[in-house]
């Protein structure tokens, strides 16, 4: 269908406030600054990601006598830690991806090549109970965190935007 049959066509600001009005040109620009404002709201609000990957070892203690993920395995695990905001006009991003790194590192260093089920917290170390841990131990130093995506296999994860 040509968008000359449509019953309903896109209407200006300026079909419903003849500029030729004074209050009508007022409502006119009125209605340009605040779409204006809108996007430029929008356009500074971004989210971004710092990826990491380690590998670690572990067993899920609640599964079903049997389940192969009772048994003691390993995973090449990728973590994404995201982080949503507004730009700083100065410095153009929300958050240096050097801090991110320097942030996560004290973790990093907990769960890269260990056993996830000694780590206090991680007892029942499946991945949403690994994004969740992650979370908490990063908000208090990253209040723009906006959530954990975590990769066991190069097929399944999960994501956690915080409770």
């Amino acid at each position: 269908m040509s968008s000359s049959n449509w019953p309903i066509t896109a209407v200006s600001a300026s079909a419903w406030f003849p500029s030729d009005q004074p209050l009508c040109a007022a409502a006119n620009q009125a209605v340009k600054l605040a779409a204006c404002q809108t996007l430029t709201e929008l356009k500074n609000t971004v989210e971004i990601f710092k990826e990491f990957t380690f590998e670690s070892a572990h067993r899920l203690p609640h599964v079903p006598e049997g389940h192969k993920c009772g048994r003691l395995h390993g995973h090449s695990f990728k973590v994404a830690i995201h982080l949503s905001g507004d730009l700083d006009p100065h410095t153009g991003w929300i958050r240096d991806f050097s801090e991110i790194k320097a942030i996560f590192k004290p973790l990093y260093e907990r769960l890269d090549h260990n056993y996830l089920n000694d780590i206090p917290g991680l007892e029942n170390p499946t991945s949403e109970v690994l994004a969740k841990w992650i979370w908490n131990e990063l908000k208090p130093l990253l209040p723009e965190l906006s959530a954990i995506r975590i990769h066991e296999t190069c097929t399944s994860g999960c994501i956690y935007r915080g409770e």
